[in-house]
């Protein structure tokens, strides 16, 4: 994968699949900055909240690189395609796409306890100005166990094994995916500054070597663990990443 650069968005971006680029890179002189919903919203309302968010800071459509969504249940392989189709057409009518391919960086992921009723906008991540010279931030789309590109069933890894060894296969294959687009955007593990994890599973056997033994120094920030189901049926285990110096709560 190569870096495509967003000509308006002041980002560069990993191409991934029609639904979502596989992350997402700052520009020199501009940062990426996350914002989490304290109370999420309908995805489609969310929207005109991150138009209105981005207008008080005077930024374009295009400055938008990330949305994290939650969804009522996983998908149905063929049920993600139709709701991607419906998703993907919001941020083509918004201008966001270059040439044909959409940039934006997206978890969608389906909580286990109080579940939403409908999909909602959790988070999303936009760029900004700031002072010349500092790192570059970043943010790495949600991934599970399937390989880079793919969304076929037969290809998930270790299909339909929930034991420890087969959670660690998974586990491991999701680290290795996460390195890589780390790498493909330029960036590194002692950049990182948040960890995410969606797994009903126990990550006792999983995060000391596997994931934290990994990471090296940002090892101190830890791991978010979130108690939900990877977007479609039968996936076990998605991670996401970021490092950002700017982290804005909202609602």
């Amino acid at each position: 994968m190569s870096l495509v650069e967003h000509p308006i968005g002041n980002y560069r971006f990993l191409p991934g699949i029609a639904p979502y680029s596989c992350g997402v890179v700052s520009s020199p002189g501009f940062e990426i900055v996350h914002v989490t919903f304290q109370r999420p919203l309908p995805y489609r309302s969310g929207f005109e909240q991150i138009e209105k968010a981005l207008a008080a800071n005077d930024r374009p459509k295009a400055a938008l690189c990330g949305i994290e969504l939650r969804s009522p249940k996983p998908y149905t392989f063929a049920g993600f395609a139709a709701f991607n189709t419906e998703y993907a057409a919001i941020l083509k009518d918004w201008g966001v796409f270059v040439n044909g391919v959409n940039p934006v960086a997206r978890t969608n992921v389906a909580p286990v306890l109080y579940p939403p009723t409908e999909p909602l906008l959790y988070g999303f991540s936009f760029t900004n100005a700031c002072p010349e010279g500092l790192p570059s931030t970043f943010v790495v789309a949600g991934a599970g166990e399937l390989p880079e590109g793919i969304l076929a069933r037969e290809r998930i890894v270790a299909l339909s094994d929930t034991s420890v060894e087969g959670l660690k296969i998974k586990s491991q294959f999701v680290m290795d995916l996460m390195e890589s687009r780390l790498r493909g955007l330029g960036v590194g593990w002692p950049m990182v500054s948040v960890i995410d994890v969606y797994t009903i599973h126990s990550l006792t056997p999983l995060l000391p070597e596997i994931v934290l033994g990994r990471v090296g120094a940002a090892s101190i920030h830890g791991v978010n663990w979130h108690y939900t189901r990877p977007p479609i049926e039968e996936i076990e285990y998605e991670m996401d990443m970021r490092g950002v110096r700017t982290e804005l709560r909202l609602g």
